[in-house]
């Protein structure tokens, strides 16, 4: 049974596809970090509530377009199929 070229770019993509999904994870680690190390913050300095609350915010805002991208990735290499002409 041969495999045709076809196939194996289909293949290959959902391959990808499911590699760039992983990509979620790192981000879901450094943002629970980021909210545990926040509550800490918050925990020590009351006062300081409202600026602990705005950093760790955009850090998790910027933290989070990595998941977003593997996600557009792999929703390119399942739906699109860029790599077919």
């Amino acid at each position: 049974m041969q495999i045709t070229s076809e196939a194996f770019i289909l293949g290959c993509s959902a391959i990808g596809a499911g590699l760039a999904v992983i990509a979620g994870i790192g981000p879901g680690i450094g943002q629970g970090y980021a909210a545990g190390q926040a509550a800490a913050a918050v925990g020590r300095q009351p006062e300081a509530k409202a600026d602990i609350v705005q950093t760790m915010l955009l850090g998790q805002a910027v933290a989070e377009t990595t998941g977003i991208y593997g996600l557009v990735i792999a929703i390119i290499l399942l739906f699109v199929k860029p790599l077919l002409g």
